[in-house]
């Protein structure tokens, strides 16, 4: 159904699961400050980032230097809008999935080095440590069919709210209670109703497993 890729092996206007988890299966995100901050890269690689704007305004003169600075920092950061599409995500306490569609071959690698290093290096400053915070690199598995594609994105709202525990996901956006702009769920949707209930997004994640699921996790963190 699927196979794991090795890295810059990736093929453009192509799904991918991605995940990884903390080393030694540590926890990764240890208060809410720390998933709104991996969130806000999400929305920082993500959102386009117009260079004549912030050119504009590192002209003035009388820019607070603390400004110039953070305009700056923006110039330099690596942008994947178009590039890369967040479908789904979900935020576990010691791991993450994400669904992206990828448009340029190998984009996946220089975008999740980028968040991954970036959380990294934010992790290790607030909580005094040194040393890796993943396990390793990486994962990443090709979805190859549209079967595939719809189970997994209900494989990762699941995982939000598994155990009566709300983790920070997608789920709302998909069900219409939250508007999340750097988040593309046009075409799941539109294999679902949006006047018959039995046939929504939310009947089709909250039903009865009827296996699929379980076919997914299997191929997962292992």
């Amino acid at each position: 159904m699927s196979a794991k890729n090795s890295i810059k092996d990736y093929v453009s206007n192509s799904f991918y699961h991605i995940y990884n988890r903390g080393v030694e299966k540590r926890n990764i995100f240890l208060d809410n400050q720390d998933y709104a901050v991996f969130l806000s890269y999400l929305k920082e690689y993500l959102l386009p980032k117009d260079e004549n704007i912030l050119q504009n305004k590192l002209a003035e003169e009388d820019l607070p230097w603390r400004d110039r600075a953070g305009i700056v920092k923006a110039l330099r950061m690596n942008n994947f809008y178009n590039e890369i599409i967040l479908m789904a995500f979900c935020l576990m306490t010691n791991h993450f999935h994400l669904l992206i569609k990828q448009n340029e071959a190998n984009t996946i690698d220089s975008f999740m080095n980028s968040i991954c290093v970036r959380y990294s290096m934010y992790f290790n400053k607030k909580y005094g440590r040194v040393g890796k915070l993943f396990q390793g690199v990486y994962k990443a598995v090709l979805v190859n069919n549209e079967e595939y594609l719809l189970y997994l994105t209900r494989y990762i709202h699941i995982q939000a709210v598994k155990s009566g525990v709300v983790r920070p996901s997608s789920l709302d956006t998909y069900l219409g209670k939250s508007s999340i702009e750097w988040l593309n769920t046009d075409l799941i949707l539109s294999y679902f109703s949006k006047t018959n209930r039995n046939l929504s997004y939310e009947s089709f994640v909250f039903q009865p497993d009827d296996g699929n699921s379980g076919n997914i996790s299997r191929l997962l963190l292992e």
